[in-house]
């Protein structure tokens, strides 16, 4: 075995990247990129019918702006490929062969509708449906006939009966299972096509693959797959099988409950950064003692094992995940944050044409925002236009409003910028002058603003909109 870490990301073209196989994905890259490893990506796409246009190319595009960088895989080169599966078809043949010759493995010609009776028969009779073997008992010559006929068959493999399989998965421990319990798996379809568990062996080897890194449905095949690396001699990698990501019932994370896919997760304006540090950390920490949330994506490779993960099911809590990423855009990079949120500000038709205004307006709502889909919601305060009720104007025209608005534009002419720290001290100079306070004195200059009763602190309205608009709309009313 290859002494440098080597690990694979294997998805099948089905769709959309589900948040369990980002994770996956994940943990590979870390681990990889803990130890100066490698991270590779694999198509699994022998399964045809499952097979979805344009998903690999999707796939590969999320995982680029996840900043899961591949160091092999499709378009990347790699002195392992091809990294489709199906374009490694002639492989697989031959190592099946091989197996028929050892007498690993054997052909079966039973039809879809026999296997059908077969598993109805062991339901009625409260047994495990599984292949009964029948076709193990064939003679070289019984099968060379069906052969010479064209009956369609497929190659299954030969679990050795009677004995058991013993292997330690690094997450999970000791773990041993009954091979009689173990289903003569199919290896090669009948299309020719090699099933997962034989492809999935084969390229791992050939590829040097040193830990295979993957969910925890796969445990159960694990028997099947040491069967076959002892088959052809071959050395077992290390195996860590992470837990389920549940819902807060402790069901199955699926697309019946809500959204799976990251792409739905990016598009509702969660960064990529918060969306990365919050699944390591479902099922996974770093075992400091340090009561710390919050990662770099360097700190996170710099801290990953694979011993700390848990092998419980780790449950997806959407509250803490929004609290999270409304964590990193209350401290992301104003200018960086600004190109992210003003796509979303654009598609509800707010004008970001006037850039100064927009970044104040993006530095003021930050921290009111848990996604970047809510930004308009808070933003749109800075962009209305003031209309007022007939209570609203009442109060606007009251006589103690007039007396502020015009202190207030007064002391506003003479400053050269308006800021959210010096707003304040204004207002402080304009209630000594006029003897107006409380209520009376901040509820008209918020009317007189935005048009609204309730709303941003008001050095922050005036600090967006800016020592001319401020004085406009004040000048607007007296």
């Amino acid at each position: 075995m290859n002494n440098e870490v080597r690990v694979r990301f294997a998805p099948s073209p089905t769709g959309y990247l589900h948040l369990g196989s980002l994770r996956t994905a994940l943990f590979n890259y870390l681990f990889a990129r803990h130890h100066n490893g490698k991270f590779i990506l694999r198509i699994e796409d022998t399964d045809q019918s499952r097979k979805v246009e344009g998903a690999v190319e999707n796939l590969i595009n999320i995982l680029n702006e996840m900043g899961l960088n591949y160091d092999e895989g499709p378009g990347f080169g790699g002195e392992f490929g091809p990294y489709f599966q199906s374009e490694r078809l002639d492989i697989y043949k031959k190592y099946c062969d091989e197996l028929l010759a050892n007498g690993h493995a054997y052909y079966a010609f039973e039809t879809a509708e026999e296997l059908d009776e077969m598993r109805k028969v062991q339901q009625m009779q409260g047994k495990q449906t599984m292949y009964d073997r029948r076709a193990r008992v064939l003679t070289e010559n019984e099968v060379k006939e069906k052969l010479d006929s064209g009956i369609p068959y497929v190659i299954r493999l030969k679990v050795p009966l009677d004995t058991e399989i013993r292997f330690t998965d690094i997450i999970r421990g000791n773990v041993k299972i009954d091979t009689n319990l173990v289903d003569d798996q199919v290896l090669l379809k009948s299309d020719g096509f090699p099933t997962y568990h034989l492809a999935n062996v084969i390229d791992d080897h050939l590829m040097q693959i040193t830990h295979i890194i993957r969910g925890e449905e796969w445990l159960t095949s694990v028997p099947k797959h040491i069967i076959l690396y002892n088959a052809f001699g071959w050395e077992v990698p290390q195996m860590a099988h992470v837990p389920l990501i549940l819902n807060p019932d402790k069901s199955k994370l699926s697309k019946r409950q809500g959204d799976v896919a990251t792409e739905d997760y990016l598009r509702k304006g969660y960064l990529k950064e918060a969306l990365l540090n919050f699944m390591t950390l479902l099922g996974w920490n770093p075992g400091d003692g340090e009561e710390k949330e919050i990662f770099t994506k360097a700190e996170l490779i710099e801290k990953f094992s694979i011993e700390r993960v848990n092998s419980a099911g780790a449950v997806f809590n959407a509250e803490k995940l929004n609290w999270m990423n409304g964590e990193y855009i209350k401290n992301y990079d104003i200018d960086a944050l600004s190109e992210l949120i003003i796509p979303y500000l654009n598609a509800d038709g707010i004008d970001t044409s006037d850039n100064i205004k927009t970044k104040r307006v993006i530095f003021a709502i930050r921290n009111y925002i848990n996604k970047l889909d809510e930004a308009s919601e808070q933003a749109k305060v800075y962009y209305n236009e003031v209309k007022l009720n007939d209570e609203q104007t009442a109060i606007v025209k009251a006589e103690t409003s007039i007396q502020v608005f015009n202190a207030l534009a007064a002391k506003i002419e003479a400053m050269l910028e308006i800021t959210a720290d010096n707003f304040k001290p204004v207002l402080s100079e304009v209630q000594k002058e006029t003897g107006v306070k409380g209520k009376n004195l901040f509820l008209p200059v918020r009317l007189a603003l935005t048009g609204e009763e309730h709303g941003p602190e008001l050095g922050m309205i005036a600090y967006v909109l800016g020592k001319e608009e401020v004085l406009k709309r004040l000048r607007a009313i007296v």
